[in-house]
């Protein structure tokens, strides 16, 4: 599934060579300053790492949808302050990403200082992939470092084009992330498990239909896992439910059959008449018991114990989804039961469990075990399209 790839070890004496570094600081803002710092962090050890070594640090990133045009709001001066503050570095802003001011800042910067380009997504060339604009870029760099894992699923011209124009390098987040997702799918140790949970078949399709054939145990939690009930022929009452898609849910069942997955879906779940927080009409019943009037709203405690088993006979686990509406109490308990029984089994040793996802993240911070798994992606689009089983364009550059 990987391919090898060059990392920051691969590179010589960089004393006074500029290094063009692609990171995420696609921050969430209130009152100008960030609400969340994690993507910084993340980066942090690769950038001080290359100014340590004397590098002339040059970051390259996006902020919002500028769709090819300059907007005075989003502009990366706006996370200037808070990229200062995580490094602990002074940062100097160049309000453009090639051309003269860029030479003139190189020739002010020292070794081992950083400079913050401006929002790459200000000119088309970026998001068209641009030969050209990346040979502009380019110019100005002695080598490349892509540490945006979060941004590989795009081709643009700062996350892909740049490595045809300059050596390439992983950064050490993105290194990390690799490792970490070969060891769940790429080359994982067997048996493997899957939880697969959110709202919609629709939107995992893909993912669904890579991992019957990749894994022993694909566990189907969230409003998914109600299709596939309907699809057995389960009355799900008011559930949300895509009942267009029981035939392709099938189809799935079927493949995974084939394949030896076993596909694990809840037989005693949490319903209730309306969608609230603690509501009078809670209960818990086996799935061919939901009234036509109740809706499934997460998976009953046999189920998840059950569950919790079958992860004790699995060496690997991969989780993208809720098993529930774990934001509205009590619907988050299959969600952080499961969750505790993973983050246990991993800190014993005896399972590799990575996560991804925003609303997976948020669980698993929600359970209060988000340290505990192995590894977590921040990244989304670019985590779900790995589990598609997808060739992300960002990291097949840097194997090229």
């Amino acid at each position: 599934m990987m391919a090898s790839f060059r990392t920051l070890d691969d590179l010589g004496d960089i004393a006074g060579k500029v290094a063009l570094v692609r990171v995420d600081l696609n921050l969430p803002m209130k009152d100008g300053s960030a609400t969340d710092v994690t993507r910084v962090e993340a980066v942090k050890p690769t950038i001080l790492e290359l100014t340590e070594k004397g590098a002339k640090v040059l970051l390259l990133a996006h902020y919002g949808r500028p769709k090819g045009q300059r907007h005075s709001t989003m502009s990366t001066s706006f996370v200037q302050g808070d990229v200062e503050e995580v490094l602990g570095k002074e940062i100097m802003f160049i309000p453009e990403v090639m051309g003269p001011v860029v030479e003139q800042s190189i020739g002010i910067l020292r070794n081992g200082d950083i400079g913050l380009l401006d929002n790459v997504r200000f000119w088309p060339g970026e998001e068209a992939n641009d030969s050209e604009f990346a040979k502009g870029i380019a110019a100005h760099g002695d080598f490349y470092v892509n540490d945006a894992f979060s941004a590989a699923h795009r081709a643009h011209a700062s996350t892909e084009g740049l490595a045809h124009h300059l050596p390439a390098y992983a950064g050490r987040a993105m290194e990390a992330e690799l490792k970490a997702l070969d060891a769940a799918l790429g080359n994982p140790e067997t048996p493997v498990a899957a939880v697969v949970g959110g709202a919609k078949v629709s939107t995992k399709l893909d993912v669904l239909e890579n991992l019957v054939g990749r894994v022993q145990h694909l566990i189907i939690g969230g409003g998914m896992a109600n299709t596939f009930l309907a699809a057995r022929g389960v009355d799900v009452g008011k559930s949300l439910c895509e009942h267009d898609l029981t035939a392709t849910a099938n189809k799935i069942m079927d493949t995974a059959d084939h394949a030896g997955c076993t596909v694990h879906l809840p037989y005693d779940v949490v319903v209730a008449k309306e969608f609230a927080a603690n509501p009078a009409s809670l209960r818990t019943c086996n799935v061919h018991e939901v009234g036509p009037d109740e809706m499934i709203l997460d998976v009953g405690p046999q189920a998840v114990e059950a569950l919790g088993d079958v992860l004790k006979t699995c060496r690997t686990l991969v989780w993208n989804g809720p098993l529930g509406a774990f934001e509205t109490e009590p619907f988050d308990a299959a969600t952080v039961a499961l969750a505790r029984t993973a983050a246990a089994l991993t800190q014993d040793g005896s399972l590799t469990s990575v996560a991804g996802g925003g609303d997976t993240v948020a669980a698993l911070a929600h359970a209060g075990v988000k340290d505990d798994f192995t590894f977590v992606s921040t990244a989304g689009g670019a985590f779900l399209e790995w589990m598609e089983g997808k060739d992300l364009p960002g990291v097949a550059a840097l194997t090229a």
